[in-house]
């Protein structure tokens, strides 16, 4: 059987039918890509939202335990935030939370005027570049509802419930000399405050650095006497993410040894 001749057009036909398709896939994912980045943007919000969130570490009320300052490279955290749905934060627990509206008055917004520049830092914050546009804090739980806090013993260490805290972490604090400058003579030390009860449902937050850090108890004349209710309480801060040379887990110490 004799076989009819190719069709000499058919070779180039199959020819521009590939160089068409090779052309049209860059089109393509030029035109996916948008829809990739929107997806992206959606799932780190939705994450960010409910499971876990990077914070940058603006100043250094948390020194040394975290590292922050004007001018400077802080530390970017993860914040993860499911535990605390199903369980209450814990004495030691570095936590970051929503100053009540009494914590606002030093508070500034950071966001650009600038439309443009505003959408891009609030993308920054999503992936903890730029601080978030709001009055979140970061401390340590010293004491919880139903525990009453004060300061100090004869060693110039907080007590809760009448016990001295283990607190290793502190490194930067007012002085404190026994006979000198304490409670109770006429040149007081700065680490003394008075008892607090810790409402139930609030917790009593302070800075590790003790001697720089606007925390609990420069606001216990407030509607909650300087504590903080676990409404407002974000997440548990745990792991260490940026920069390299810091990256590392977070512990939440035993400080009332119970």
């Amino acid at each position: 059987m004799t076989q009819s001749p190719q069709d000499p057009t058919d070779e180039p036909d199959d020819e521009s039918s590939r160089i068409k398709r090779r052309e049209r896939k860059p089109r393509s994912f030029w035109r996916e890509l948008p829809i990739l980045i929107l997806v992206a943007l959606v799932l780190s919000f939705l994450l960010q939202t409910f499971v876990a969130r990077v914070y940058l570490i603006p100043s250094e009320s948390m020194e040394p335990t975290l590292h922050g300052c004007t001018g400077c490279t802080g530390d970017r955290i993860v914040v993860e935030k499911i535990g605390y749905r199903f369980g209450d934060p814990k004495p030691g627990d570095i936590v970051v939370f929503r100053g009540p509206d009494s914590w606002n008055d030093e508070f500034v917004s950071q966001r650009s005027d600038n439309s443009v520049i505003r959408g891009a830092q609030e993308v920054g914050s999503l992936i903890g570049v730029v601080a978030p546009d709001e009055n979140d804090l970061v401390k340590r739980v010293i004491a919880t509802g139903g525990q009453t806090v004060e300061c100090c013993d004869d060693q110039g260490r907080v007590l809760v419930d009448g016990q001295p805290l283990d607190e290793p972490y502190i490194q930067m604090d007012f002085p404190f000399t026994p006979g000198t400058m304490t409670c109770d003579t006429e040149l007081k030390s700065g680490r003394c405050f008075d008892p607090v009860t810790v409402p139930e449902g609030n917790v009593w937050v302070m800075g590790d650095n003790r001697s720089n850090s606007r925390d609990s108890r420069y606001h216990v004349t407030d509607e909650f006497t300087g504590t903080v209710p676990l409404d407002n309480v974000i997440g548990k801060a745990v792991f260490i993410a940026l920069p390299p040379s810091r990256t590392g887990i977070l512990d939440s110490p035993d400080i009332q040894g119970r």
